[in-house]
């Protein structure tokens, strides 16, 4: 295997452990570094699958216990049904509008501009969002209604907009719709696992005949990588969020799409691959 090849295979890792939880866009940063590596093309695509799974499974380790608590108390435990309701109810919006509109959205919206405008509009949604005073309703996950899943959801949805950032659809929509900073933030790493399960499942599927056994080295780098660096990556922010707001990465996001729209314009970075 090719050792500049593993280089940035780690390099992507730890972009994608890094940002898919933070409201940055983890596709937008990918893109960006796989332009700047030169890691393009269908193998590519089917290299994100496999570090979003990577990214996933440090959710999974973190929760692990509440992860457990609620399988194993399904049959028993109203909590932990409502826990699992409220998931697959969230879930439900953005599977639903992704499995219909997904090659029309790829298609339309994976350009430049587009991309750059979700940045800088979402960047301006979260200053907005923060500089509203509102008491919140729901201070835990467990507190959540069927429609309070059902709003995040939805919100959830918006992140099929290349740029939008799911974890900032689902953090800054849960904020806005009454939920603390912790439990919105916590709601959207849960929501995280069924959402990257479906769209690797279904990417994995429509890319199946490009999977190779000669790219395992490459996947298992990636993934661990990917894993690790999300691991941290969770406990740092769920540590942020205690004492700080999301103006940071509003912030950064309206810079970045500013990178996004000159690089473009310059074609220093060719953002349609």
């Amino acid at each position: 295997m090719d050792l500049l090849l593993l280089f940035k295979a780690l390099v992507l890792g730890v972009v994608e452990g890094l940002t898919e939880f933070l409201p940055v866009s983890s596709t937008g940063h990918l893109i960006l570094a796989g332009s700047v590596l030169g890691f393009t093309g269908d193998k590519a695509k089917v290299f994100e699958i496999v570090i979003q799974t990577g990214a996933m499974f440090a959710v999974i380790w973190e929760y692990r216990a509440r992860f457990s608590a609620a399988l194993t108390g399904l049959a028993r435990d109203g909590r932990s049904r409502k826990f699992f309701a409220n998931l697959a109810i969230a879930f439900m919006p953005a599977a639903l509008i992704g499995l219909v509109f997904v090659q029309q959205i790829k298609a339309v919206l994976f350009q430049p501009v587009p991309v750059a405008a979700a940045f800088i509009i979402g960047g301006l949604i979260i200053l907005w969002v923060e500089r509203q005073p509102r008491p919140s309703r729901i201070d835990d996950v467990d507190n959540m209604t069927a429609l309070d899943a059902l709003k995040v959801g939805i919100a959830q949805a918006f992140a099929l907009i290349p740029g939008t950032s799911r974890a900032g659809a689902t953090i800054i929509g849960g904020m806005l719709f009454g939920l603390s900073r912790q439990a919105a933030t916590e709601f959207s790493f849960f929501l995280a696992v069924p959402t990257l399960i479906a769209a690797g499942a279904y990417d994995f599927w429509r890319h199946r005949a490009l999977f190779s056994a000669a790219d395992i080295p490459l996947f298992i780098i990636g993934a661990l990588t990917a894993f690790i660096a999300a691991f941290f990556c969770v406990r740092w922010l769920l540590r942020y969020i205690a004492t700080h707001n999301f103006k940071m990465f509003a912030w950064y996001r309206i810079v970045f799409g500013g990178v996004v729209l000159i690089t473009a314009y310059l074609g220093v970075i060719d953002w349609t691959h």
